[in-house]
């Protein structure tokens, strides 16, 4: 096999990993943000705006990772 085609082939699993990844921690962080939210209603405005800081953090590492693989699969 080409290495060129392994190159592409590992960036494309290393992209759909990073992806698949980020999806599962930002539902577990809104999954427990929605439960402590019904839990203590008053406490929703802080509770939001940690999650979405949060969500916007592992959407960040997520946005490098899959740059960074595909500057790796096109190399």
């Amino acid at each position: 096999m080409n290495p060129t085609a392994i190159a592409y082939l590992a960036a494309g699993f290393g992209a759909a990993g990073v992806t698949f990844s980020a999806a599962y921690g930002i539902s577990k962080l809104a999954s427990a943000a929605f439960s402590g939210i019904a839990r203590q209603p008053e406490a929703a405005g802080e509770i939001r705006g940690a999650m979405i800081i949060t969500a916007a953090m592992i959407e960040g590492v997520a946005l490098l990772a899959v740059v960074i693989c595909l500057l790796l699969g096109f190399k």
